[in-house]
């Protein structure tokens, strides 16, 4: 029994940073990895698939300060479902704010859970500005702590990673507020409406 099972617990999945996270975080390591995402009606299967494996990565977005309920659901699946073979859960979560311990209080719930249910936690890479960072020439920085990551799973260490831009604050509100206003030009969306919308959400 070997080998990494990449579970997506993005909503989003097929389209998420999630995915390209989890593409280069397979292009670094050196053991056999399995993708899948978590989909409404997969639970039981990659319950299953547990069995075959060492590790699972679980590959998220931060959700309102947790878990995006598509992967809650899943975890409630596996509490009632569990493999016989219980593989080590490490986690990699990205989020778009500056701070990386944002990711804490979900990293957190996903310890909580191994703890309750009896799998081993392994390592933790937190990514901020997970957003925007795969777009900037800030990536290789991102790149550099996927393979730390996938060195610290098949060496079966448990190590907690983080990453960010290394920008100020203003720097990075700056460089945000751009970001925001070119997407919605893409989606034909201009900055007077996007302006309005923050006002309506106040």
């Amino acid at each position: 029994m070997a080998g990494i099972l990449i579970l997506n617990g993005s909503p989003r999945a097929p389209r998420s940073n999630s995915k390209r996270y989890a593409a280069l975080f397979m292009n670094r390591c050196k053991v056999q990895c399995e993708y899948q995402n978590i989909t409404r009606t997969n639970h039981a299967e990659l319950c299953e698939k547990m069995n075959e494996v060492s590790d699972v990565l679980l590959v998220f977005p931060l959700y309102a300060d947790g878990l995006p309920v598509t992967l809650l659901d899943f975890l409630k699946t596996l509490e009632t479902c569990p493999p016989e073979r219980k593989p080590v859960i490490s986690v990699l979560i990205n989020c778009g704010f500056f701070e990386h311990h944002q990711n804490d209080i979900a990293v957190r719930m996903v310890e909580l859970f191994c703890r309750q249910n009896g799998y081993r936690f392994g390592s933790v890479l937190k990514i901020a500005s997970g957003e925007a960072i795969l777009d900037t020439p800030f990536c290789g920085l991102v790149k550099r702590k996927l393979g730390q990551l996938a060195a610290a799973i098949v060496q079966g260490k448990a190590r907690v990673l983080h990453v960010s831009m290394p920008l100020t604050r203003g720097m990075f509100v700056r460089a945000s507020t751009r970001y925001w206003v070119s997407y919605g030009k893409k989606n034909g969306v201009s900055r007077e409406q996007m302006a309005a919308m923050e006002i309506e959400g106040a």
